[in-house]
């Protein structure tokens, strides 16, 4: 029996995966603006169109999204979805137009400067 025969790959559960999570904002026909995380953004989209998506956007009905960002990680989407939750909403109109940047990771976690 050779060295590799007993070797076994993980599950695909727990493989690590090139797969990018994104930070998307959408602006609701309210004006408010909801941010959120996903893999797929266009599918979380028509989710929330549709009335499967956040309780939030049930609530508050998308108009359009306004921006996406893309992030190498789960734990990093998250952690710039709360920085840009943190933000006025004129400060994420700006972000999404492009005329402000991305809060940046600190040592400490995110910053909403």
């Amino acid at each position: 029996m050779s060295a590799s025969a007993g070797v076994v790959s993980p599950p695909a559960s727990e493989r690590s995966s090139p797969v990018a999570w994104f930070v998307y904002l959408i602006e609701c026909t309210d004006g408010s603006i909801y941010t959120g995380i996903a893999v797929d953004v266009d599918a979380r989209y028509a989710a929330h169109v549709l009335g499967k998506g956040a309780r939030y956007t049930r609530a508050h009905p998308p108009a359009r999204l306004l921006a996406r960002f893309a992030h190498a990680d789960r734990s990093a989407a998250s952690k710039a979805e709360y920085a840009i939750k943190q933000l006025s909403p004129a400060a994420k109109r700006a972000l999404c137009a492009g005329s402000a940047s991305p809060p940046a990771p600190h040592a400490q976690g995110y910053d909403a400067d």
